[in-house]
């Protein structure tokens, strides 16, 4: 693995995108210089999430608006209807260059159909960016803290003398970003299907059973790779690393996109680039190379048992006959696909982009869980119940809230929105003798890691021996309890005297 290095800032207040209270958002945040991975995957099933480099946790017992994380199985999602109803009218789009709905009339956002379904659910279009703090970090040489780290954990790789102790390895970034185009990528038949096709074609029934699969449900990747040559419009997905060559290429297209989604959007002022790299592109994260071994190195662009992109951050952008109409900004992580923000074209709001950018990404997590079967998670951030507009989230079959108090998954029912209904904040799990598995304890705080004068990496205890001096102890603690036991005791906590 590689070391993540967090500094700490405690509890914050602002104001808040949902309600638009003032000062009343509740949180606690901290900015991380670099997170390998596995600790953002921890991380985020404890509640947390980014924004560029800056991470927060909501204070959901206190906060104006309680923010719940969600996450969706890849694995047990269903299409319901109103995704039925988006794909078709994205595939006529592509077909017949037509952006008319089936009754003539132009579709619009937050349309009924006659039973009183959402046709049209915007996925963020209403979701705000969050404050940052005014908290500036410390400034602290990455590139010599990591040349230490990797100094020390080449001397414990030198001792390691079987595979047992591969965990102790180290992880290093790779210069070798991946453009992916996957718009193009038909789903693989299986042997047992080919064989069964050559057989029927073989006795003249094969088109009788092609007709008869047409009136079978069609699942996600049925309507996604429908197209065809004489199609109207084509669209392509490209997925580039944030650091990658590609997206610099398209930085000015990207960054346009960006500013008129803010505008007609949000109705916000436009940030200027800056502002926009540090809040999509700037990550803590950077790509890991695995060997089979358990070996990290520099040279290979992904893991072996890992998905082809490698693990990072990535915009996946959506072209359409060469113009840039959309930009999703994931996270690919060990277990899951976390998308971070997505923003769009408003020329194009008929097609329910930010849905289709939605069901999109949940393509992406079946199509790597057939390779790396754990990375079968789609996460979509935060589920605010009690801000309506926001309860969308939800609506995703298999979708699951986190508990704010025991960190157990718990599935996203009619009892629990009527809770949530009922009062804001909720326990989630409703078994009572139920704890937190990964609880930090004070008997866990001498083994806290801290980075000591931005250049020496010691353990809480050996501070304590060292100086004698407790001072930041009390908010140590508290970091510990939030980022849990395993981060706590994994990752670098800036400690500046």
């Amino acid at each position: 693995m590689s070391v993540s290095i967090v500094q700490y800032f405690g509890e914050q207040s602002s104001k808040c995108g949902y309600c638009t209270g003032t000062d009343c958002n509740k949180s606690h945040g901290m900015h991380a210089y670099r997170l390998d991975c596995t600790d953002y995957q921890e991380l985020i099933d404890r509640g947390w999430r980014r924004c560029g480099n800056y991470c927060y946790k909501p204070q959901n017992d206190i906060t104006c608006c309680p923010c719940y994380t969600i996450k969706c199985n890849a694995q047990e999602f269903k299409l319901s209807k109103s995704n039925k109803r988006i794909l078709r009218r994205m595939n006529k789009f592509l077909r017949d260059g037509k952006c008319e709905s089936s009754d003539g009339v132009p579709s619009k956002q937050g349309a009924k159909d006659g039973n009183g379904d959402d046709v049209d659910i915007e996925v963020n279009a209403a979701e705000p960016q969050p404050q940052l703090p005014d908290n500036k970090p410390s400034v602290i040489d990455i590139d010599r803290v990591e040349t230490l780290f990797k100094t020390q954990a080449e001397v414990l790789k030198n001792e390691v003398q079987t595979p047992a102790n591969a965990e102790q390895l180290i992880a290093l970034p790779t210069n070798n970003k991946p453009v992916l185009d996957n718009s193009k990528a038909p789903p693989r038949k299986k042997a047992k299907q080919l064989r069964l096709e050559r057989r029927l074609a073989k006795y003249g029934v094969l088109e009788q059973a092609q007709a008869k699969k047409v009136n079978e449900e069609k699942n996600l990747r049925d309507f996604l790779y429908s197209t065809c040559e004489t199609d109207k419009h084509k669209l392509k997905l490209r997925l580039v690393h944030v650091d990658g060559e590609e997206f610099k290429r398209t930085l000015p297209q990207s960054y346009e996109l960006y500013q008129k989604y803010q505008i007609t959007i949000h109705n916000d002022p436009p940030k200027n680039r800056q502002a926009y790299m540090e809040h999509l592109q700037q990550t803590p994260m950077k790509e890991f190379v695995k060997y089979a071994a358990g070996f990290f190195c520099l040279q290979l662009g992904k893991t072996q048992d890992g998905p082809e992109m490698g693990y990072g951050s990535f915009h996946q952008q959506y072209w359409l006959d060469e113009k840039l109409i959309a930009v999703g900004v994931i996270d690919i992580l060990p277990g899951s696909i976390s998308s971070v923000y997505f923003f769009y074209d408003p020329d194009y709001s008929f097609l329910s982009l930010g849905t289709y950018g939605s069901l999109r990404e949940i393509d992406l997590v079946q199509t790597i869980a057939e390779s790396v079967p754990a990375l079968k998670y789609y996460y979509m951030g935060f589920y605010i119940h009690n801000c309506p507009k926001m309860r969308y989230k939800g609506k995703l079959p298999a979708s699951y809230l986190l508990c704010p108090e025991t960190y157990v998954w718990m599935p996203l029912t009619d009892e629990i929105r009527d809770k949530l209904s009922a009062k804001k904040y909720q326990r989630i799990n409703s078994d009572a003798t139920a704890k937190d598995e990964n609880e930090f304890l004070l008997q866990h705080l001498n083994d806290v890691k801290l980075l000591i004068d931005a250049q020496t990496s010691i353990t809480y205890r050996q501070l304590l021996q060292l100086t004698g001096n407790s001072a930041g102890r009390d908010m140590i603690i508290e970091y510990g309890k939030l980022v849990g036991k395993v981060c706590a005791q994994r990752m670098l906590y800036v400690h500046m005297s």
